[in-house]
């Protein structure tokens, strides 16, 4: 049904107005524009990334390692009493190349250090790391020893601190739901792409800095393929 003018009496005519909207009677009101709340007004452009994000966070291999005593409390946080496979969370992924989140709980000497980067760098991206423990984040009550590292953050790249000495399990589960929020809103471009803004990731970025391929090996002057086997 329409919008028509005052209806008048019968037999009477309408009462002329200066008005020309008069005859067609008073404007419609528009609605306001429905406004999209909270992170799906980011998100919902791009339904993908929330799937592969939604996936990500809710299936994290973890490779432990467990340096000290806290990794009794990584342990204990994986028992039935508090259960981190609830959230989502695998534990002891068979190796690095099947992990997707490195948990460095203990203190990280300078003679364990290459071995925790290397075993880092053998992950597959997208990798992520919790630093459980004070000793793993700054060195803890060995901050000053002569063969400790001040914390595992000098070598490879840590996305959330777990404080505490040792920290009690429960502190774990909020460390990782605190790392499932950030992958929640994070974008794969931003965090490999070239320059301070994201865009297309670089091949550069995947690759790993140690494990290299082996160069061909020199060939002398004057040598043929044929007469090597000969």
């Amino acid at each position: 049904m329409g919008l028509t003018s005052r209806p008048t009496p019968a037999g009477q005519q309408p009462e002329p107005s200066g008005d020309p909207q008069a005859a067609t009677g008073p404007e419609p009101v528009l609605l306001p524009e429905p406004k999209r709340l909270g992170i799906l007004s980011r998100l919902a452009p791009e339904p993908m990334k929330v799937v592969l994000n939604w996936g990500r966070r809710y299936s994290l291999w973890v490779f432990n390692f467990g340096l000290a005593c806290c990794a009794i409390e990584f342990i204990a946080a994986s028992m039935a009493r508090h259960d981190f496979i609830r959230l989502g969370v695998i534990p002891f992924a068979p190796g690095p190349r099947q992990a997707d989140l490195m948990i460095v709980s203990g203190t990280v000497t300078d003679k364990m250090a290459p071995a925790v980067k290397r075993l880092y760098e053998q992950m597959p991206e997208p990798k992520y790391v919790i630093s459980f423990g004070a000793c793993s984040n700054c060195g803890g009550p060995y901050w000053d020893s002569y063969s400790v590292t001040k914390g595992v953050d000098q070598i490879i790249p840590v996305d959330v601190y777990v404080p505490g000495c040792p920290p009690r399990p429960e502190a774990l589960l909020q460390g990782i739901l605190k790392l499932q929020e950030k992958i929640a809103r994070e974008s794969l471009a931003e965090r490999y792409g070239d320059g301070p803004s994201g865009g297309t990731p670089s091949t550069a970025a995947l690759r790993s800095g140690l494990v290299t391929a082996p160069a061909p090996p020199a060939k002398a002057p004057g040598t043929e393929p044929g007469e090597a086997q000969r």
